[in-house]
């Protein structure tokens, strides 16, 4: 499993599109952070909101995850990657393993702009608001701007960061029985694209119906895993890592479950 690994790994650095796919984050990344920096000056119109939300980490990876996944998990069908390590002796819980992890390096290299960049961004103390409409990294770019980061912050920041980059690892790993099982990108992408907007939607419907929440908090789809910061306490970052990790072992169990006896042609 190991050297299946190490070979994804080193196509993945070899190719083209995960340099094209970093550097459209790396784009997103610093126009969001600019333009949560012009708008509380008035510099940009408020109603400007929804353009500068679009380039958020949230809505960019649900796209961006979604076409990794069709690019490096179908595209191995596609090219008989996968039928070739099956046809050598290799598992297919080995390869689904290795595929689940290369996927996941992929998301964190893909995030990484948006790490550095607010990071950078706070480290000027200056001030960043996009409005009501701020999720995962905008959200950390917004809720603690313009604050003096101590030694301890910063180390807890780099834990907040950690824990949302979890939570995205496992919201798009349900992409990966997806892949497996409709070896098609353009399905992949376009089902799960569609699932994130009707998890949102029912998210939307929680303070009506509590018993969603609760179901909510079961996956990391939860309202609240997304909106961690630095005032959020221990135990909400522990459960927020801990339902992540569970989450992303059981798309794993369910992929082998459907693969294991499916056909390869």
């Amino acid at each position: 499993m190991l050297n299946l690994i190490q070979a994804d790994l080193y196509k993945l650095g070899k190719s083209k599109a995960i340099k094209v796919l970093f550097a459209i984050t790396t784009l997103s990344a610093a126009l969001m952070a600019v333009m949560a920096y012009l708008i509380p000056q008035g510099k940009i119109k408020g109603s400007m909101t929804g353009i500068g939300f679009m380039f958020s980490d949230v809505n960019m990876i649900s796209i961006l995850g979604a076409v990794i996944a069709g690019v490096f998990i179908c595209g191995d069908f596609d090219n008989k990657t996968i039928h070739d390590a099956i046809a050598n002796g290799c598992s297919r819980g080995a390869v689904i393993v290795s595929k689940a992890a290369v996927f996941c390096c992929a998301i964190t290299i893909i995030l990484m702009p948006y790490v550095l960049i607010t990071g950078i961004a706070l480290g000027t103390g200056s001030e960043f608001s996009m409005g009501s409409l701020a999720v995962g990294f905008l959200n950390i770019l917004t809720t603690e701007s313009s604050s003096t980061l101590s030694a301890a912050a910063i180390w807890k920041l780099l834990i907040v960061i950690m824990t949302l980059i979890i939570v995205y690892l496992a919201q798009l790993s349900i992409c990966v029985p997806l892949a497996f099982l409709l070896k098609k990108p353009v399905l992949v992408v376009a089902i799960y694209y569609v699932f994130t907007i009707f998890c949102a939607q029912l998210t939307g419907l929680g303070d009506s119906y509590p018993v969603i929440d609760h179901i909510f908090d079961w996956t990391p789809y939860g309202g609240s895993y997304t909106f961690v910061v630095l005032d959020t306490v221990p135990g909400d970052i522990i459960q927020a890592i801990a339902t992540s990790l569970v989450f992303i072992v059981v798309m794993v169990a369910i992929t082998y479950m459907a693969f294991r006896k499916s056909e390869i042609k």
